[in-house]
């Protein structure tokens, strides 16, 4: 049986990974900001804590941590999948709203592997399942501020893999695609206030069809919390797992983008160095 420590339990992706690694017979810290939400969903469960915990706040972080270990003893996985999204152009994001987005989304992140860091490196083991995004691998027109922060927690667990790695401590990046949750609503992917004319037909189109997408998902969410079960329970779990076809697809069209880019200017990228430091041909 595995302990698990879930941020942004009582809803959306975050839920159905407690569902699923419960049925797996794990047992999970749930934490939402309300732990009275959890109850609400999942009812009493003798394999389920929930927690109070807002990831905005370093404390509660550390409490939640501690109340984790005070329970069951150790915690095996922490799945970071608190956050939300905004949809707007880069100029009509304020800096409001970025910093709101960025606080949860990245700083949320950082202040709960703080708490739990210690306990894994403690421990010399420990699974940490960072939720990023489809829009975490490329970025697309309406989501320059929300890629930016699921670009930094990929920049973020990329290099904290490679930190813990020799401490027995994996590390997994989720890039989940268009999943059936409530991510599309207004709860969850606010909209900028600030809306101009001349973005039209790029965010103004992505706008329309977030709605119209809403509810309509192809993505099974309880389909891909089984698979992030799958990854907890596997002896060598990848460092980046995309869910969902349309995931698969654009990163690898993204990384044969690159690749065709680089052939074209690799020559001009190379010429930078000093004569004396590029290798012979």
């Amino acid at each position: 049986m595995k302990i698990w420590l879930i941020t942004g339990a009582s809803r959306g992706l975050g839920a159905e990974i407690t569902r699923a690694a419960l049925d797996k017979g794990d047992a999970v810290v749930a934490t939402a900001r309300s732990p009275r939400d959890i109850t609400a969903r999942f009812g009493e469960h003798e394999r389920l804590f929930p927690v109070a915990l807002d990831v905005a706040d370093e404390r509660q972080a550390q409490t939640a941590i501690q109340a984790a270990i005070e329970r069951f003893g150790h915690i095996d996985v922490l799945v970071n999948n608190a956050g939300f999204g905004v949809l707007g152009a880069a100029e009509e994001t304020s800096d409001a709203e970025t910093r709101a987005v960025f606080d949860t989304n990245v700083f949320g992140v950082l202040r709960v592997l703080r708490a739990a860091l210690p306990h894994f490196r403690a421990r010399r083991s420990g699974h940490i399942i960072n939720i990023s995004s489809i829009g975490g691998f490329s970025g697309a027109a309406g989501y320059a501020v929300y890629a930016a922060t699921k670009f930094a927690l990929e920049g973020l667990s990329e290099s904290l893999a490679d930190e813990v790695a020799p401490l027995g401590i994996r590390v997994t990046i989720v890039e989940p695609g268009y999943f059936r949750t409530d991510f599309l609503s207004g709860g969850s992917l606010r909209p900028t206030a600030q809306q101009i004319a001349d973005y039209a037909d790029t965010v103004g189109k992505v706008r329309v069809m977030s709605s119209e997408r809403n509810g309509r998902q192809p993505g099974d969410p309880a389909l891909a919390a089984q698979a992030v079960v799958t990854i907890a329970h596997a002896e060598q779990p990848p460092l980046r797992l995309p869910l969902g076809l349309d995931a698969i697809a654009r990163n690898r069209q993204k990384l044969a983008d690159v690749a065709r880019e680089m052939d074209v200017w690799q020559a001009l990228g190379e010429s930078t160095w000093f004569p004396e430091d590029r290798p012979a041909s």
